[in-house]
């Protein structure tokens, strides 16, 4: 009948799993210890660095905390905190729009009430850690005073285990 709503949740156009498969497979996934947070701590493990993980007093409860330097490291997974969200926002649901634009909003609330408590914040991307976790690594160093600004990758890859010096 036309004009009385299905109760069947509908499946969104640019889907290819139906509304109950796609909840399933999202559910799984976990909050933290994902896998770009696991290569980030073993690639500052290898700088001889330690940290709190997921900080319960601190907002967001950053994934790598740096207490005496006041240093809160996010790795953010790229679907869930919305890199390029505008892009492609319209190829949502209104229920993963919802989703996403509300830890869109948390995310900049938790780094903004960071930096009022005097902390400095870095966003790592998901994607970013895939594609040259060493830049990632420096990033890190850099804000904790470890190296010096103008310091480059190229001068930790060579301090990296199994390669030699030159």
């Amino acid at each position: 009948m036309v004009g009385i709503p299905s109760s069947r949740p509908r499946r969104h156009p640019g889907d290819i799993m139906s509304a109950e498969k796609r909840s399933s497979v999202m559910a799984r996934i976990k909050g933290k210890d994902t896998g770009p947070e696991k290569q980030m701590a073993a690639a500052l493990a290898e700088h001889g660095l330690s940290w709190e993980s997921h900080a319960r007093d601190l907002p967001g409860r950053p994934d790598f905390v740096f207490r005496d330097q006041r240093t809160a490291i996010f790795v953010e997974g790229d679907f869930w905190h919305g890199w390029r969200f505008p892009q492609w926002r319209n190829k949502l649901s209104k229920k993963w729009k919802a989703k996403i634009g509300g830890n869109r909003r948390r995310d900049a609330r938790n780094h903004r009430s960071l930096r009022q408590m005097g902390w400095k914040v870095i966003r790592l991307w998901e994607h970013q850690v895939a594609k040259d976790i060493h830049a990632c690594v420096t990033k890190v160093l850099r804000l904790l005073e470890i190296i010096a600004p103008d310091a480059s990758a190229t001068r930790l890859r060579s301090n990296e285990p199994g390669k030699k010096k030159s």
